[in-house]
């Protein structure tokens, strides 16, 4: 296992940490980013576009004109797809873009992203994070002390980080069981606490 330090939020080391290997030192398969990042957007999308048909539009089903005779093309009625507001031809249907990944790829990508992170010494452990009230300020007052402008910050039962760090731009805030292949690879920087590397690892280790 790999120690790294411990700081706290007036980054000042205050002991170390070791991290399991298998989770924070495994080899970076970046082809699962893409996988995994792509099934969590398909998974965000509405699915609501919609157009209409020659059958839905409103209007006449007259023939404008005769079939034959004419000297032009044959033509139907109004709401045909070759005239100016007629019906659309093959348009888009509300539906799901859900599809499903297998578990064992969504876990090698997490694990990928995070050793990710600790192999560019983008990882910073904190004993814990505690704040004296819900203001933006601490968390960003924090995030200054380390120099850092972009960062996932991941801790447990912690309302007050939450509603503090909502509102700071390149800023996010996760609980471990929510943490997440495309909010890892967002952020330059990702930030844990110690209680967030315990469940992480009874997470991940199963």
């Amino acid at each position: 296992m790999a120690k790294v330090d411990v700081f706290n939020m007036l980054n000042e080391r205050v002991g170390e940490i070791e991290l399991p290997d298998g989770i924070f030192a495994q080899t970076v398969k970046e082809h699962l980013f893409w996988e995994v990042v792509k099934w969590q957007q398909a998974r965000r999308r509405a699915g609501t576009a919609s157009t209409k048909g020659r059958s839905e539009i409103s209007g006449s089903t007259r023939k404008l004109y005769r079939q034959k005779g004419t000297g032009r093309a044959r033509r139907g009625d109004i709401k045909s797809p070759v005239l100016r507001g007629g019906g659309t031809v093959f348009g888009p249907k509300p539906r799901s873009y859900v599809y499903t990944l297998p578990k064992k790829v969504r876990r090698l990508a997490l694990i990928s992203a995070l050793s990710r992170r600790n192999e560019e010494k983008h990882l910073i452990v904190l004993d814990r994070i505690e704040l004296p009230e819900a203001k933006t300020r601490h968390v960003a007052g924090m995030l200054s002390k380390f120099g850092i402008q972009s960062a996932l910050l991941v801790d447990a039962n912690n309302t007050a980080l939450v509603r503090s760090g909502r509102n700071i731009p390149r800023v996010a805030v996760l609980e471990p069981m929510g943490l997440n292949v495309e909010a890892v690879l967002k952020h330059d920087h990702l930030v844990l606490t110690r209680a967030a590397v315990a469940a992480i690892e009874g997470r991940l280790s199963r």
